[in-house]
């Protein structure tokens, strides 16, 4: 009787330390994705304030719709990236104003922003993959493009 109820307690303990390992895991995937998200959702508001910047005149320190107006630089500062390099860092992650291109005949007038979360994914791979928004000035889409990690998810992309 005494080596059955051994065999039991050993045989709780495990279960309980493979529970405890799944819920940690669970739970750093989660603050993973959390994160991942709110880097997404902070890009899509700097997008929207580029589109702002865009369409204000130049007398109040807008681009007035102007392509001659494209500075990373100058969009840098109206979204409140003081830091060097035109980058912000956040709770959430860094955010860079990537590059703005003057629209041609044939292609439009773009801004790219870029955004890296701070948390960690929980299985020791790629910690943060970039994030890229891209502002189509002339239309107003933003596209937001998730990059591949090393464990291999698919690229995920959304537009509005």
């Amino acid at each position: 009787m005494g080596t059955q109820q051994l065999l039991l307690i050993v045989l709780g303990v495990i279960i309980v330390g493979i529970a405890i390992a799944v819920g940690i895991t669970i739970f750093n995937n989660q603050a993973y994705n959390s994160n991942q998200q709110a880097v997404a959702s902070e890009l899509n508001n700097y997008a929207s304030m580029v589109q702002q910047w865009w369409k204000t005149p130049e007398a109040q320190g807008g681009a007035g719709q102007d392509s001659a107006n494209l500075d990373v630089a100058d969009i840098a500062t109206w979204l409140g990236f003081n830091e060097t390099g035109n980058m912000l860092t956040t709770d959430n992650g860094q955010f860079l104003v990537a590059s703005a291109t003057p629209g041609t005949s044939t292609t439009a007038n773009t801004v790219v922003l870029i955004g890296a979360g701070n948390e960690e994914r929980s299985t020791g791979t790629t910690p943060f993959p970039e994030i890229t928004t891209t502002i189509d000035l002339d239309t107003g889409d933003i596209t937001s493009v998730v990059g591949t990690d090393a464990d291999g998810v698919p690229d995920v992309t959304t537009g509005s």
